[in-house]
This record gives C-alpha cells, sequence and structure tokens, in this order.
C-alpha cells in the first residue's frame, strides 16, 4: 500500500483526525527541515505529514528548507505527496474558496537553493519536467474534489513567486499574460525537487484571495484568515476521500 505524504501549507499546519504513532526528527545532508514528520493513521491510512512553514507558522515562503523537507520525506518512505497550498485567483474563475489541481507552473522565486544535483556529484543530471504534476495522483484528487462536492477545476497554471511580500497589479497582469491562472509562494522548487527524487508529487490549492489588482480593493489578512477557515475543513474532507 502506498505511502502518502502530506504537505500542509498556510492554514494547515496540523492534520486533523491524523492519529499520531510517532513525530519524526530526521536529519538530512541539507541541514532541518521545516518541522517534525508525523507519522500515523488518517482515513485508514498510513500517512505522513509535514508542516511547510513549521509549528507554529513561522517560517517564510523564500525562507522554506525545500531541499531538507523532500529529503526528510523520502527517507521517511513517502512514496507519493499532496501538497496543500494557499493561493491567490487571478483567472476570472478563480474566486475566493475554489480549489484548483494544477497541471502547470510557472516559477518566478529566485536563490532558492532548488536542486539535489549540484556540488561533488558523479554526473549532471537533466530532469524532464514537461509536467510538473503526477497525473495519476492529480486524477484521484480531482475525482475527490468531485465526491466531496467541492467546485474545482482540473486544470491550471500555477505562478510561483518569491514572496514573502504579495505581488504588485502589475505583477500579476504579467503572470495572466504569461498564462498564469493562480499565483503562490511555495510550489518551487518543491515540485522539481519530488521530481528529483522521483515521488509523485500533486498540488491541492485552496484560493483565499483574489490576486493584485483582480478586485476593488486592497488584499487584507482578515480576508484570507476567513477563507482559510472557511476552506481547510473542505480540503482535510478531500485529502480523507482519496486516502480512504
Amino acid at each position: 500500500m502506498t505511502v502518502h505524504a502530506i504537505i500542509g501549507g498556510t492554514g494547515l499546519t496540523e492534520l486533523d483526525g491524523l492519529a499520531l504513532r510517532v513525530a519524526q526528527r530526521i536529519e538530512t545532508p541539507y541541514g532541518e527541515p521545516s518541522a517534525d514528520i508525523l507519522r500515523g493513521e488518517f482515513a485508514g491510512r498510513e500517512v505522513l505529514f509535514l508542516a511547510r512553514h513549521g509549528q507554529p507558522h513561522r517560517i517564510p515562503p523564500h525562507q522554506v528548507n525545500y531541499r531538507a523537507n523532500l529529503w526528510a520525506l523520502k527517507q521517511a518512505g513517502a512514496q507519493a505527496i499532496i501538497a496543500v497550498n494557499a493561493v491567490g485567483g487571478i483567472h476570472a474563475a478563480m474566486g475566493t474558496g475554489h480549489f484548483c489541481v494544477p497541471h502547470q507552473i510557472i516559477d518566478y522565486s529566485y536563490g532558492r537553493a532548488h536542486t539535489f544535483f549540484e556540488g561533488d556529484i558523479e554526473h549532471v543530471t537533466h530532469i524532464d519536467f514537461s509536467h510538473p504534476y503526477d497525473q495519476a495522483l492529480r486524477e484521484r484528487l480531482i475525482a475527490a474534489l468531485a465526491t466531496e462536492g467541492v467546485a474545482c477545476s482540473s486544470h491550471g497554471v500555477y505562478g510561483c513567486t518569491q514572496g514573502p511580500r504579495l505581488e504588485t497589479a502589475a505583477e500579476i497582469a504579467r503572470m495572466e499574460r504569461d498564462g498564469c491562472d493562480i499565483v503562490g509562494m511555495t510550489g518551487m522548487p518543491e515540485a522539481a525537487l519530488a521530481r528529483e527524487l522521483e515521488i509523485p508529487y500533486a498540488c491541492l490549492a485552496l484560493v483565499v484571495n483574489p490576486a493584485a489588482g483582480k478586485s476593488g480593493g486592497l488584499i487584507s489578512m482578515a480576508e484570507i484568515e476567513a477563507a482559510l477557515a472557511g476552506g481547510i475543513g473542505k480540503a482535510r474532507a478531500v485529502l480523507a476521500r482519496i486516502l480512504g
């Protein structure tokens, strides 16, 4: 039976319903992961859980040790990864509270340690990243969303920015011209590192606010927190459905 790992983003620093068996602090060649890896039973299945931003939420997107996180999950036995991400909506269909299972990603981040293939290595490796998300895992997520009756988009392009600041309206306009449907700060290099480790990886994105310039007012944290409160329960239900 496949051991799934869940990487929880903003709003999902704990996995309610996880019957915890052990919390593992795993040392990696790349430093410490964001938090202990929690191993337990969720929806009747063995599951690993990692809070991307730490527990409590304290690590900004550009300072997450993505390499340590992915390496630790691999060492803990993860055979598939579902990443939960809070994002802003760019496309008109991506309203607050909407879910998206992206099929593509554009990376606008910079300065992040983004590969395991560097330093003293035997040979240069170029992974194929044409399709950054595992299709079979995506299809299972889409089916689980449909079964739960949760409104979602089965395709979308995730634009990953550096953070921790939110984007300007002009940056969002540029991203829209590039074809981005949603914007977040943690999609990369996480997805690429999972591919380097040959772990199937898919993203469950919850839209928590209209992106800059897509509404009549400024983006407020109160708005984001309200959307998280309304959507994370649905995300947990979807995760339970896909794992049950």
